[in-house]
């Protein structure tokens, strides 16, 4: 059996609630339709119409199948594409989502190197984070994203894992600055300046996990997206904030210390559909990779599963009260 030829024939009846109309839109006869139809039934093991001289209604299996056959319809369309357009040497653009906080210098040094391995395909870099790229992923209205982890990536591929060592910002005049290096527990009494964790759950709880577990307890927690907000946050005594050294170059009345020994890192990977993806997402992976590795202190390390982290090591760090009333 031609099953996507019967997932169409089978949508097009779902639409029309009638036969011989869905017979007329195909092209076809009715009983070359019904069999069609009939043959789909007997492999599914199930009934998909109710029917009768006057009336066609999808049933219980019907409406879940209408469901997934269109969505499988719409990737069969989308593969076609690709491949069509791959073989033509047509495969012109690629949709990638990127987080806020990445600099400028670095989407340049991307956008470069990509061109480089890759003329006339343009890459169309959008500001998105963590979360607002997985339904984009999974709606195939993203080719490719940069994700932090941890991150669920049921369905998705990922690329290289960049894994880089976080220091802390804080204000010129604090007594820490005078030190030139810093470990978690110095920060008692700090509060802490952290992206929402709506952008990225699973590396908002890690992080607040970690300095839990080593030994800062932030007073309190300020959220910031901007790299800009976070720098007036830490200004303003609102608390300090971990980065890997690019937003403290922004101003000179703070400054960037490295944390030893470097308990905190954060990881970030490109990942794509694992079903038929973008031919060109997994070089974009590896072009961006090492651009992102050129900072002198990130590293890569190999892909693997990375799962996200249970609720209750999230709520409770060794025993500690809740973190959630830090977020304020």
């Amino acid at each position: 059996m031609d099953l996507v030829r019967a997932l169409r024939s089978f949508v097009v009846v779902a639409d029309e609630r009638h036969f011989g109309r869905a017979a007329d839109r195909l092209g076809i006869a009715q009983p070359p339709l019904s069999r069609r139809i009939a043959r789909l039934e007997a492999e599914l093991g199930a009934r998909l119409f109710d029917r009768d001289s006057r009336r066609v209604e999808l049933t219980e299996a019907g409406h879940v199948l209408l469901a997934e056959a269109r969505d499988v319809l719409a990737r069969w369309d989308r593969m076609i594409t690709l491949v069509g357009k791959a073989h033509r040497g047509e495969t012109d653009t690629v949709r990638a989502g990127v987080p806020p906080e990445v600099p400028g210098r670095v989407l340049a040094a991307i956008l470069r190197a990509f061109a480089d391995v890759c003329p006339g395909v343009r890459l169309d870099l959008q500001e998105l984070t963590t979360a607002e790229q997985l339904p984009l992923l999974a709606d195939r209205q993203l080719d490719t994203g940069l994700l932090h982890h941890p991150v669920d990536t049921v369905d998705l591929r990922l690329g290289p894992v960049v894994e880089t060592p976080l220091g802390v910002v804080l204000p010129r005049a604090d007594p820490l600055a005078a030190r030139t290096e810093l470990a978690l527990p110095d920060l008692a009494g700090h509060g802490l300046v952290l992206f929402p964790r709506a952008a990225a759950p699973g590396r908002y709880d890690e992080t607040l996990r970690t300095c839990w577990e080593h030994g800062f307890r932030p007073t309190t927690v300020h959220h910031a997206r901007n790299p800009e907000f976070v720098l007036g946050l830490v200004l303003a005594g609102s608390g300090v904030a971990f980065d890997s050294g690019g937003v403290a170059r922004k101003e000179p009345r703070v400054v960037w210390r490295p944390l030893r020994p470097e308990p905190l890192t954060w990881r970030m990977s490109f990942a794509w559909p694992a079903t038929s993806p973008h031919p060109l997402a997994p070089r974009l992976a590896e072009v961006a990779t090492e651009v992102l590795r050129s900072d002198g202190v990130s590293t890569v390390v190999p892909p693997g599963p990375v799962q996200p982290p249970r609720p209750w090591e999230v709520v409770y760090a060794s025993g500690a009260a809740a973190v959630s009333p830090l977020a304020q």
